[in-house]
């Protein structure tokens, strides 16, 4: 399904948690969106974009050895040259964190080439480079040998899995301190809309409890009282 997000959708996601994202995708009944092990490099980093995939198999010692870069058709190498601005790298490793599936000198091109985030289930290697670019980056873990020992890189932009979830090309990746939430792309309208409210409810919530309010019949709203009261807030805060 090829749907476009437009940018004022992407810009609203941006400003939203993963946790509420996640606890929105599970009211529509999906339960397996966040991606498994993928840890921010540095914290206090915010990602949102299309996802632009690429898969790595396990790698072959007759097909992957350190002359597999010297082809400018690498897949790999034709990933980061061809992804789009604003789009995010997302790499099926398998959940593999032996090897790295980049390092600091792609990700880099990949900043320099306006490419909104890197997310891999697998390692990264030049971690603290990584994490010094403005580039904002999730893995499973630094991992210093090359890509080649153990991945070979074969397709992009097809369906993956990534930290266990399945992701399609241009499904709406967000990132932020607790990890990486994957939101298909036909839901990402609505799912903005609906975590505007729940952010707004949320900051009432916070205000309440405080104040020493009880979260019973409070989160969940469940009693008129509590309605009442939100509503009037709601009235002060416009």
């Amino acid at each position: 399904m090829n749907t476009t997000v437009s940018r004022e959708t992407l810009a609203a996601l941006a400003t939203i948690a993963t946790s509420t994202l996640t606890t929105l995708l599970y009211k529509r009944g999906l339960r397996n969106v966040f991606v498994q092990g993928a840890r921010p490099l540095r914290t206090g980093q915010r990602m949102v974009g299309p996802a632009y995939t690429l898969r790595y198999i396990p790698a072959r010692e007759d097909l992957d050895g350190v002359d597999a870069f010297l082809d400018p058709r690498h897949p790999q190498r034709v990933a980061v040259e061809e992804i789009p601005e604003g789009a995010v790298l997302v790499m099926d490793c398998r959940g593999d964190t032996t090897v790295a599936s980049a390092g600091s000198i792609l990700a880099t091109r990949m900043q320099v080439r306006g490419v909104a985030g890197i997310v891999t289930d697998g390692g990264l290697r030049d971690a603290t480079s990584i994490a010094a670019l403005q580039i904002p980056a999730w893995c499973s873990g630094p991992s210093a040998p090359t890509n080649l020992i153990r991945h070979h890189a074969l397709d992009i932009n097809a369906p993956i899995g990534c930290g266990g979830v399945p992701i399609y090309p241009g499904d709406i990746m967000v990132g932020d301190d607790d990890g990486v939430v994957c939101i298909p792309a036909h839901l990402a309208a609505d799912i903005a809309r609906d975590a505007v409210e729940m952010n707004r409810y949320e900051e009432f919530v916070l205000e309440r409890v405080r104040n020493g309010a009880s979260v019973i019949g409070l989160y969940p709203l469940t009693t008129e009282e509590n309605r009442a009261l939100y509503e009037d807030w709601l009235r002060q805060a416009s």
